[in-house]
């Protein structure tokens, strides 16, 4: 199939997309509709022959707000991410939830476009909806590899969001207290994460630990110059 006609395909597909979902995709020409649709559906081969054109906006945004590049993130499509902020995509652009292409990397563990993110002006000040960094739903969500790598960045460990948690909150109040969720709070202590910030019930991260019985974190958070690996 020629470019002509896979791009054709694309656009002829983004446009069945939007009439069965509505919402999924608004964009000011047809190149760019059909950009957002082959981000999303990993069509690698397509996205590199539409910004190959030139004067194809790489930023230009759905009805939700999404840029390609958000939604290429979504489906954790790493090459296309790539290709996208190669070309200029901004990894800081935020949809109509306050989603941005860094903050979902770091959010849902999609390691690899995170670091493309950190590699390509993320803000590392930028907060969620919900008033949180990148870390602070990373260690929500037991992603011990995208916390790591947020923590060999200059980003505020000890931020405070909206409803009064830390990273080292989130991950013993909002985790379960197994390896991967232990491993996080090791790896916020080590960092430098301050165990003392409490809840806004004055509750600290080792109070917490302590309460639900988790054993290996109290141990860390007991001892923060020397946490236990264990």
């Amino acid at each position: 199939m020629t470019s002509t006609k896979i791009i054709k395909a694309a656009s002829a597909a983004f446009l069945f997309a939007m009439a069965a979902m509505p919402g999924v995709a608004q964009a000011q020409s047809e190149n760019e509709r059909a950009l957002l649709v082959a981000a999303e559906r990993g069509e690698l081969v397509v996205v590199r022959q539409l910004v190959a054109r030139g004067g194809i906006n790489v930023n230009a945004r759905d009805m939700r707000g999404r840029t390609a590049l958000l939604l290429a993130t979504h489906r954790n499509e790493v090459e296309v991410a790539r290709v996208l902020i190669q070309e200029g995509a901004d990894v800081n652009a935020k949809d109509h939830i306050q989603d941005s292409p860094f903050l979902y990397a770091g959010a849902e563990g999609r390691s690899e476009i995170l670091k493309l993110t950190l590699a390509n002006g993320a803000d590392l000040k930028s907060v969620n909806r919900y008033g949180g960094t990148a870390l602070i739903p990373a260690a929500h969500h037991g992603h011990v590899e995208a916390v790591r790598i947020l923590l060999g960045t200059s980003i505020d460990k000890d931020h405070v969001n909206n409803l009064g948690w830390t990273a080292l909150l989130e991950a013993v109040i909002l985790g379960n207290g197994g390896p991967a969720y232990t491993e996080i709070v090791r790896l916020l202590v080590e960092a430098g994460a301050d165990v003392n910030i409490a809840d806004r019930d004055g509750v600290t991260a080792l109070a917490h630990a302590r309460r639900r019985g988790y054993a290996g974190m109290v141990q860390i958070l007991a001892n923060p110059k020397r946490p236990s690996r264990d």
